[in-house]
C-alpha cells in the first residue's frame, strides 16, 4: 500500500499510471504524422500545439473528472479558471511535455501527471512513450522506475558533491549565453541534452545527471509538479533559482524565478554559487 502522510493514494496513483500510458499510445498513434500544428493564441513567442497535445489533454481531464469530480485541475490544453483556485486538491497535467521534440521526432516528450494539496505536490507520474519509461512518486513512498518487461526499482539520486565533477541534464534548445556563463562558473565538463522538464529530472532520478538549471521564468506550474515529488523522493530537491520552494495552486501559473534541480546534498552549494551570477544578471526574486 502506498501511503503519504498518513493518507492512502493508491486509486489515485493507480488512475493517473493508467491515464499516462493511455494517453501515451494516443501520442504514438500520431508520432509519425502529418501534424497538425498550431500556434497557441495566448502565446506571446512561438509555442507549437499539435492534435496529439489536445486529445492526450482531452482524455486525461476527462477521467479525472470523473474520477474525482470535487477536485481542481489544471492543464496545459484546458482553459483555465477561477475554480482551481478554491480546491485543496488540484490536478496538474501536462499531457505532452515537449511538444517541440515530438514535432521534431527526437523522441524528448512526457505525459506528465501531478497532483498537489494544499500548494504542495504529493504524486507524480512522468511516462516516456517511445520508450515506456514510467516514473511515479507519492510523498512519503519513494521514487520508482518502471521498463518494459522489466520489474520495477526504486530510484535514488546521486551523492555527489563537488560541482565541477557533476553532470548537468541541460535543454536542447532555449540556450543562453546566460547559461554558458553558469556553466563556466560551475566548471562543469559534461552534460546531457534532453528535453522536457520531466526527462531532465528523471536523468537525476537515474544517477544519469546530478543537476538542471533552468534560468528562464517561462516554466509553469505543470511543467513541475509531478517531476518535484519525483525528484524529492528519490532524494533530489527542486527549488527556485533563490533557494525557495515553488508552490502549486497559484493564480500566476509561471515559475517566474526560474528553476533548479539537484541531487539534494549539493542543492544549498548551487544556490549559493547561482547568488552572484543572479546579481550580474539583474535577477531578483518576484
Amino acid at each position: 500500500m502506498i501511503q503519504a502522510k498518513n493518507q492512502s493514494y493508491d486509486h489515485e496513483l493507480r488512475v493517473a499510471v493508467e491515464l499516462a500510458r493511455e494517453a501515451g499510445a494516443v501520442i504514438l498513434d500520431l508520432y509519425k504524422g502529418p501534424l497538425v500544428i498550431e500556434q497557441k493564441s495566448q502565446a506571446h513567442d512561438f509555442e507549437p500545439v499539435t492534435q496529439a497535445d489536445k486529445l492526450a489533454n482531452e482524455l486525461i481531464v476527462r477521467r479525472l473528472t470523473a474520477e474525482f469530480p470535487d477536485d481542481g485541475i489544471l492543464a496545459e490544453e484546458s482553459v483555465d479558471t477561477a475554480r482551481r483556485l478554491g480546491k485543496s486538491r488540484v490536478w496538474m497535467i501536462d499531457p505532452l511535455d515537449g511538444t517541440s521534440g515530438f514535432i521534431d521526432g527526437n523522441g524528448d516528450f512526457a505525459v506528465q501527471i501531478g497532483l498537489s494539496i494544499n500548494g504542495e505536490t504529493v504524486l507524480g507520474v512522468v511516462y516516456q512513450p517511445l520508450t515506456g519509461v514510467l516514473y511515479r512518486a507519492v510523498r512519503g513512498s519513494g521514487t520508482w522506475v518502471e521498463r518494459p518487461q522489466f520489474e520495477a526499482v526504486r530510484a535514488h539520486v546521486s551523492n555527489h558533491r563537488e560541482l565541477r565533477t557533476m553532470r548537468l541534464a541541460a535543454s536542447r534548445s532555449h540556450r543562453s549565453p546566460r547559461m554558458d556563463k553558469v556553466v563556466r562558473a560551475f566548471g562543469l565538463q559534461e552534460e546531457v541534452n534532453r528535453g522536457s522538464v520531466g526527462i531532465k529530472v528523471g536523468l537525476i532520478v537515474e544517477q544519469q545527471c546530478d543537476l538542471y538549471v533552468h534560468l528562464s521564468p517561462q516554466t509553469k506550474q505543470w511543467d513541475t509538479c509531478a517531476p518535484e515529488i519525483i525528484l524529492s523522493e528519490a532524494g533530489g530537491r527542486l527549488t527556485d533559482l533563490f533557494g525557495r520552494p515553488l508552490g502549486y495552486n497559484r493564480s500566476d501559473l509561471q515559475n517566474r524565478n526560474g528553476i533548479v534541480a539537484s541531487n539534494g546534498v549539493a542543492h544549498e552549494q548551487i544556490i549559493h554559487s547561482l547568488a552572484p551570477l543572479l546579481v550580474e544578471f539583474g535577477r531578483k526574486p518576484i
